[in-house]
């Protein structure tokens, strides 16, 4: 039997597990403010991953359509953020 630091049990268990998007959303919302601003993460209502699409919902039209004008950066700011990539589309809701 092979012996595993904590933290590489835990990657371990995170990437053959179905809550590893939910994880990898609470880590986007913490960092959603340095990423995108304080203004825009003040009108985000949400953020999901689901596989590896990143999903944004705001009530909030004219952010709507800015976050449309803007998903290939976003991707590439949340990628660096999170340190790998993880995020391949945007959608904005």
């Amino acid at each position: 039997m092979a012996e595993y630091s904590i933290g590489e049990a835990l990657r371990q268990f995170l990437e053959s597990s179905r809550i590893k998007g939910g994880i990898q959303a609470l880590q986007i919302e913490d960092a959603w403010e340095q990423i995108m601003g304080k203004t825009v993460a003040r009108y985000t209502d949400k953020l999901q991953i689901i596989g590896d699409k990143l999903i944004i919902t705001t009530h909030v039209a004219p952010l709507k359509h800015e976050l449309i004008y803007q998903k290939e950066k976003i991707k590439q700011r949340v990628n660096e953020a999170l340190g790998q990539r993880v995020i391949n589309e945007v959608i904005v809701q």
